[in-house]
């Protein structure tokens, strides 16, 4: 297991940005070693990444409802999607899921920034 946090970011979203400067004041940093920074749209997590948080986090918070991408599929069709189904949509496009995505060394899944989560999942 990989001691770096993973972070699945996308360089336009605020919400990423603001995690990464909290990171950043964390003394998590690409440099240090200590972050792994992948482009969300270009790398999406794989199926086996989504399936650990789908099963911690579950189905709803993964997708990201307020995207083009999410939109354009309907709220309808992502509901009638088989488990299957959603998570191999999920892996086909970054976009779909909720920003950032993060794995922590502990292999704990975060998704979205909320500031109390994160301080948990991250103090040693």
């Amino acid at each position: 297991m990989s001691q770096r946090l993973r972070i699945y970011s996308y360089a336009k979203c605020g919400t990423c940005r603001k995690a990464l400067q909290w990171l950043a004041l964390q003394g998590f940093s690409v440099d240090a070693g200590t972050l792994e920074l992948l482009d969300i749209t270009e790398q999406p997590p794989s199926v086996a990444e989504l399936l650990a948080a789908f099963e911690s986090l579950g189905r709803k918070r993964l997708f990201n409802t307020s995207g083009q991408s999410y939109r354009a599929l309907g709220s309808t069709a992502v509901a009638a999607m088989d488990d299957a189904t959603a998570l191999a949509a999920l892996a086909a496009d970054g976009k779909l899921i909720k920003r950032p995505f993060a794995i922590t060394p502990q292999g704990a899944t975060l998704v979205g920034f909320k500031l109390e989560e994160w301080q948990a999942a991250l103090q040693s």
